[in-house]
Protein backbone atom coordinates (compact mmCIF):
# COMPACT_ATOMS: atom_id res chain seq x y z
CA UNK A 1 0.00 0.00 0.00
CA UNK A 2 1.41 3.90 -0.41
CA UNK A 3 0.99 5.98 2.69
CA UNK A 4 1.38 9.67 1.95
CA UNK A 5 2.85 11.82 4.99
CA UNK A 6 4.79 15.42 5.23
CA UNK A 7 7.70 13.55 6.64
CA UNK A 8 9.83 16.38 7.88
CA UNK A 9 8.65 18.76 5.79
CA UNK A 10 8.57 16.77 2.70
CA UNK A 11 5.80 15.12 0.78
CA UNK A 12 6.96 11.40 0.77
CA UNK A 13 4.94 8.24 -0.46
CA UNK A 14 5.62 5.61 2.07
CA UNK A 15 5.43 2.17 0.21
CA UNK A 16 5.02 -0.76 2.72
CA UNK A 17 2.33 -4.02 3.29
CA UNK A 18 -0.86 -2.97 5.24
CA UNK A 19 0.61 -4.23 8.57
CA UNK A 20 3.41 -2.40 8.61
CA UNK A 21 4.45 -0.10 11.43
CA UNK A 22 5.65 3.74 11.33
CA UNK A 23 8.84 2.25 12.90
CA UNK A 24 9.92 0.15 10.21
CA UNK A 25 8.28 2.48 7.13
CA UNK A 26 10.31 5.11 8.05
CA UNK A 27 13.71 2.90 9.56
CA UNK A 28 13.51 0.44 6.77
CA UNK A 29 12.14 2.43 3.97
CA UNK A 30 13.42 5.38 4.10
CA UNK A 31 16.41 5.03 5.98
CA UNK A 32 15.57 7.25 9.02
CA UNK A 33 17.92 5.54 11.37
CA UNK A 34 17.15 7.58 14.47
CA UNK A 35 13.97 5.87 15.09
CA UNK A 36 15.25 2.86 16.66
CA UNK A 37 13.98 -0.28 16.90
CA UNK A 38 14.37 -1.41 20.83
CA UNK A 39 11.75 -2.93 23.07
CA UNK A 40 8.67 -3.77 20.23
CA UNK A 41 6.15 -2.93 23.18
CA UNK A 42 5.90 1.06 23.20
CA UNK A 43 7.71 1.46 26.82
CA UNK A 44 11.05 2.51 26.11
CA UNK A 45 10.81 5.56 23.62
CA UNK A 46 13.40 4.83 21.36
CA UNK A 47 11.27 4.71 17.99
CA UNK A 48 9.38 8.14 19.13
CA UNK A 49 8.76 10.47 16.46
CA UNK A 50 6.18 13.47 15.81
CA UNK A 51 2.68 12.44 14.33
CA UNK A 52 1.45 15.95 13.99
CA UNK A 53 3.54 17.35 16.70
CA UNK A 54 2.43 14.81 19.35
CA UNK A 55 5.15 12.11 20.37
CA UNK A 56 3.93 8.81 19.60
CA UNK A 57 5.57 5.01 19.63
CA UNK A 58 6.47 4.16 15.84
CA UNK A 59 6.52 0.11 17.19
CA UNK A 60 2.95 0.07 18.07
CA UNK A 61 1.43 2.82 15.47
CA UNK A 62 0.87 1.08 12.02
CA UNK A 63 1.66 3.24 9.13
CA UNK A 64 -1.77 3.97 7.93
CA UNK A 65 -2.59 5.10 10.64
CA UNK A 66 0.35 8.31 9.27
CA UNK A 67 -1.74 8.85 6.20
CA UNK A 68 -2.31 12.53 5.36
CA UNK A 69 -0.37 13.69 8.50
CA UNK A 70 2.71 15.07 9.53
CA UNK A 71 5.08 12.98 10.68
CA UNK A 72 8.61 14.62 12.38
CA UNK A 73 11.69 12.41 13.31
CA UNK A 74 14.83 13.95 14.62
CA UNK A 75 16.52 14.22 10.99
CA UNK A 76 13.88 16.85 10.70
CA UNK A 77 15.07 19.31 13.00
CA UNK A 78 18.30 19.79 11.26
CA UNK A 79 20.45 19.60 14.31
CA UNK A 80 20.39 23.50 15.41
CA UNK A 81 16.68 22.91 17.12
CA UNK A 82 17.63 24.31 20.75
CA UNK A 83 16.27 20.41 22.59
CA UNK A 84 19.35 19.59 19.98
CA UNK A 85 21.85 22.22 20.96
CA UNK A 86 21.12 21.66 24.81
CA UNK A 87 21.34 18.11 24.57
CA UNK A 88 25.19 18.72 23.23
CA UNK A 89 25.96 21.25 25.71
CA UNK A 90 24.47 19.52 28.51
CA UNK A 91 26.55 15.95 27.89
CA UNK A 92 22.57 14.87 28.41
CA UNK A 93 23.29 11.50 26.54
CA UNK A 94 26.08 8.75 26.83
CA UNK A 95 25.44 5.86 24.38
CA UNK A 96 23.14 8.00 22.57
CA UNK A 97 20.41 5.37 21.91
CA UNK A 98 17.25 7.29 23.81
CA UNK A 99 18.38 10.73 22.78
CA UNK A 100 16.02 10.96 19.48
CA UNK A 101 13.31 10.05 21.64
CA UNK A 102 14.11 12.02 24.72
CA UNK A 103 14.32 15.00 22.35
CA UNK A 104 11.59 14.73 19.84
CA UNK A 105 9.31 14.46 23.35
CA UNK A 106 11.15 17.28 25.13
CA UNK A 107 10.48 19.15 22.08
CA UNK A 108 6.89 18.70 22.24
CA UNK A 109 6.81 19.10 26.06
CA UNK A 110 8.39 22.52 25.53
CA UNK A 111 6.02 23.81 23.02
CA UNK A 112 3.12 23.22 25.29
CA UNK A 113 5.39 24.86 28.63
CA UNK A 114 8.56 26.30 28.18
CA UNK A 115 9.53 26.55 31.59
CA UNK A 116 8.27 23.16 33.51
CA UNK A 117 8.69 21.92 36.54
CA UNK A 118 11.11 18.98 37.69
CA UNK A 119 8.11 16.91 37.92
CA UNK A 120 6.37 18.12 35.17
CA UNK A 121 10.03 17.19 32.89
CA UNK A 122 10.20 13.76 34.43
CA UNK A 123 6.05 13.46 34.23
CA UNK A 124 6.13 14.36 30.27
CA UNK A 125 9.70 12.04 29.86
CA UNK A 126 8.30 9.05 31.54
CA UNK A 127 7.67 6.80 28.35
CA UNK A 128 10.97 7.03 27.47
CA UNK A 129 14.46 5.01 29.18
CA UNK A 130 17.65 5.99 29.11
CA UNK A 131 19.55 2.89 30.41
CA UNK A 132 22.83 4.82 30.79
CA UNK A 133 20.97 6.91 33.40
CA UNK A 134 21.80 10.29 32.50
CA UNK A 135 18.23 11.56 34.06
CA UNK A 136 19.98 14.38 35.50
CA UNK A 137 21.74 15.66 32.76
CA UNK A 138 18.68 15.08 30.48
CA UNK A 139 16.70 17.27 32.86
CA UNK A 140 19.35 19.78 32.69
CA UNK A 141 19.11 19.72 29.16
CA UNK A 142 15.57 20.35 29.19
CA UNK A 143 15.57 23.00 31.36
CA UNK A 144 18.46 24.46 29.06
CA UNK A 145 16.22 24.52 25.82
CA UNK A 146 13.19 25.76 28.00
CA UNK A 147 14.88 28.63 28.89
CA UNK A 148 16.19 29.47 24.77
CA UNK A 149 12.73 28.72 23.98
CA UNK A 150 10.60 31.24 26.25
CA UNK A 151 12.97 34.21 24.96
CA UNK A 152 11.14 33.34 22.11
CA UNK A 153 7.69 33.33 23.79
CA UNK A 154 5.67 36.48 23.84
CA UNK A 155 4.18 37.69 27.49
CA UNK A 156 0.94 36.37 28.86
CA UNK A 157 1.67 33.07 27.16
CA UNK A 158 -0.01 30.23 27.72
CA UNK A 159 3.40 27.89 26.83
CA UNK A 160 3.23 28.26 23.38
CA UNK A 161 4.76 30.70 20.49
CA UNK A 162 2.64 32.98 18.63
CA UNK A 163 -0.23 32.67 21.59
Amino acid sequence: MSVTVILNGRLTVLDCAPATMLLDALRDGEGLTSVRATCGIGVCGACTVLLDGEPVTGCLTMAGHARGREVTTVEGLDGAHPVQRAFVAERAFQCGWCTPGFVLTAKRLLEENATPSDAEIAEALGGNLCRCGCYVRITEAVRRAGAEMAKDVPPNNTGRKGA
